[in-house]
């Protein structure tokens, strides 16, 4: 384990981003509207935050609840959200559509991605929901700028989806598994040595960084716990 495991901690604001890098994280997935899994945040946000940290920022390209890109329109709307974040300086983003059958929607990602300009990206969790995940990955496997995956090897959570993680880490390297394996969902610090222990070295939190609750801020303490796990210290 002599390389640094990351850990990725969802903000909704400068508040947030300041305490989870106060305790630890080594990125930042930037997102608002948790009751919908998490859509765009404004980019005064992205700035203010961008302002307030020196760690990664990852910006979250998703306008509604679900794992569908919308219509013609709505992917216009997602490029022209996509290009105003690159200018205010952006530079890693978050995405993921499929279609109604559960197949990537190829069409929508490619269109976004060619706005990205090449900026590294995570696909998200729409992989757990997906008819077929080698199948997507293979499909994926030559966009630029696709360097990780966030996943929690099942729809229902990390639990039901350790067994595919465990797999999945085995087969770093073949066609369509370079990327990175970014795990959360569902994720305990239980989780954290039997991943370890299989290869996989990044960890994303959300809830668990806030122990009182989405109502309330990231923990600087709680992230700083998982900093501890994910590295391997002892409790």
């Amino acid at each position: 384990m002599s390389k640094r495991a990351v850990l990725e901690v969802i903000a909704l604001d400068v508040e947030d981003a300041i305490a989870a890098q106060a305790g630890g994280a080594d990125r930042l997935e930037l997102v608002t509207d948790m009751a919908a899994d998490g859509l765009t945040p404004t980019v005064s946000t992205v700035t203010a935050i961008r302002d307030a940290v020196d760690i990664s920022l990852r910006v979250m390209l998703r306008l509604s609840d679900g794992f569908g890109a919308g219509d013609a329109h709505d992917v216009g709307r997602l490029v022209g959200i996509a290009e105003q974040m690159r200018e205010a300086g952006a530079e890693e983003f978050v995405l993921g559509f499929l279609d109604a059958a559960g197949d990537v929607d190829l069409a929508a990602v490619e269109r976004v991605v060619e706005a990205l300009d090449g900026c590294r990206w995570t696909f998200h969790r729409a992989l757990d929901h997906a008819s077929d995940r080698d199948a997507l990955r293979k499909q994926l496997a030559d966009l630029p700028g696709l360097d990780t995956y966030l996943t929690a090897g099942s729809a229902t959570g990390v639990d039901e989806g350790l067994p595919v993680l465990r797999t999945e880490s085995s087969r770093t390297g073949e066609p369509g598994y370079e990327q990175q394996l970014l795990v959360g969902g569902g994720l305990r610090l239980d989780h954290v040595p039997d991943l370890r222990a299989s290869g996989v070295a990044a960890f994303h939190i959300g809830g668990a960084a806030r122990p009182g609750g989405w109502e309330t801020p990231v923990s600087a303490a709680a992230v700083g716990e998982w900093r501890r796990a994910v590295d391997g210290v002892p409790r």
